[in-house]
């Protein structure tokens, strides 16, 4: 699938000087899959604005076996990441479905990105598919459609990005964007809240550390203070 008409002057301006626009962060969204793997590239600007800057399906033939199948997936993601130079991968997590052959085909697809991107020194964060569907819709539950038709109005696309997994992958780069800095705030202060918790044990130890050794001094002194009563008297 061409580039989203959207991004058009974004690209324009890295081809020609080599640095992109001002924005927060580019994140690469990734639909896995060994028949279908979509790719998307989003900048998140000031707020909740998103920009759509590049969008891509890769396919590979079933007619090929496995290991080419991931190589060829492998190479044109590398590709893809030398042109738009994300900043995150973000990944939909597997489950569990009916047919086994084909989560197993995701769940290969799916290791390849990770691969690939933690080889680049890139991060990579894996969300749900109901965690996608609830940040770009509102509900965990929507189904394809809808998701589609709220990827393509926030990010003011054209056109709606076709097949179903170009904007799977759009919609899980817009998702990590809104949930990340939300994720980033829940695990500073679930950390807070642990070295608060082992500082708190901490003073109660040294407490009790320091009446147990109390207790035992205490009747030593008692009993040299008995001693040395009775040898006065």
């Amino acid at each position: 699938m061409p580039e989203a008409s959207a991004a058009a002057g974004s690209l324009a301006l890295e081809r020609m000087f080599g640095v992109r626009e001002a924005c927060g962060v580019r994140v690469l969204g990734v639909d896995p899959g060994l028949t279908r793997c979509g790719l998307g590239v989003v900048d998140g600007g000031s707020g909740r604005a998103v920009h759509c800057v590049a969008v891509d399906v890769v396919r590979t033939p079933a007619d090929l076996d496995v290991a080419s199948r991931l190589l060829r997936l492998a190479d044109a993601l590398e590709e893809f990441c030398d042109r738009h130079r994300p900043d995150v991968v973000a990944v939909e997590r597997v489950f569990t479905q009916h047919n086994v052959r084909t989560v197993m085909g995701t769940a290969q697809a799916g290791g390849v990105v990770a691969l690939g991107a933690a080889r680049r020194g890139l991060p990579v964060a894996f969300h749900t598919p109901s965690e996608v569907k609830a940040a770009v819709t509102g509900s965990g539950r929507a189904d394809k459609t809808q998701v589609a038709v709220m990827v393509t109005r926030l990010l003011r696309l054209a056109e709606t990005p076709r097949p179903a997994d170009a904007a799977d992958a759009l919609a899980l780069a817009i998702c990590h964007l809104w949930r990340a800095p939300m994720r980033d705030r829940l695990a500073e202060a679930e950390a807070t809240a642990a070295a608060l918790a082992r500082n708190h044990r901490a003073r109660l130890a040294s407490a009790r550390r320091a009446r147990t050794a109390g207790g035992t001094r205490a009747p030593v002194r008692g009993a040299r203070r008995s001693v040395e009563g009775g040898a006065s008297g």
